[in-house]
């Protein structure tokens, strides 16, 4: 499980995020689009200073997920329109193989560029008078759904079907894309969710056409 964190600008909220990911077995952080300094001042990080020292660092997020096979993006959904599936925290059942969720700026939160990329949207229900929540408060909160399902010893899952990751789809993409157009081919390769074996045999049959 990754927890990604994109554009943040608050480095207390930074640690914090690392701590809730320490308190309930994540270890894997990203970031796009911070600096080294505003890390380096993340001194909330009580407990989680490994996972800060080896936070990778990039400069868009879908060079930090290109190696997932899914991909949430957390929204609070206040005057924004998706048509991506909407899963609320409470219901959220994690898919097999490496999962991320997407988290935005404290101020902006996540572009609609950023959701284009994810796969569905993961909303925390709150009351309608305030609709968002802290960026640490809620990292907090689904590492704690995501403790809750595979009980801390679960949360590496192994998996007899390797699935594709991001950059395996855009690889085939680019073979579809001399038949229909590349969002279509994208979109109709996510949905599929063939194993990796499956994606490349795709890949062959397409190349012989």
């Amino acid at each position: 499980m990754i927890i990604v964190l994109v554009r943040p600008r608050n480095p207390n909220n930074i640690g914090a995020a690392a701590r809730a990911m320490a308190n309930f077995g994540l270890t894997d952080m990203r970031l796009v689009n911070t600096h080294s300094p505003v890390l380096e001042e993340a001194v909330s990080a009580v407990g989680a200073e490994k996972i800060l020292k080896r936070a990778k660092i990039f400069d868009s997020l879908s060079a930090a997920v290109k190696d997932c096979n899914f991909v949430y993006a957390t929204t609070s959904l206040k005057n924004r329109k998706t048509d991506k599936e909407i899963i609320f925290l409470p219901d959220l059942k994690l898919p097999s193989g490496k999962t991320a969720i997407v988290f935005g700026s404290e101020k902006t939160g996540l572009s609609n560029a950023d959701i284009a990329l994810c796969d569905a949207v993961l909303n925390i229900p709150t009351s309608a008078a305030q609709p968002s929540i802290n960026l640490a408060q809620a990292v907090t909160l689904v590492c704690y759904e995501i403790s809750k399902q595979y009980k801390f010893k679960k949360l590496r899952i192994k998996t007899d079907r390797e699935l594709p990751s991001k950059e395996d789809i855009e690889i085939v993409v680019q073979v579809a894309s001399k038949y229909l157009d590349a969002a279509s081919a994208r979109e109709i390769l996510t949905r599929a969710r063939l194993t990796r074996k499956r994606l490349f045999a795709v890949k062959k049959f397409l190349i012989k056409l």
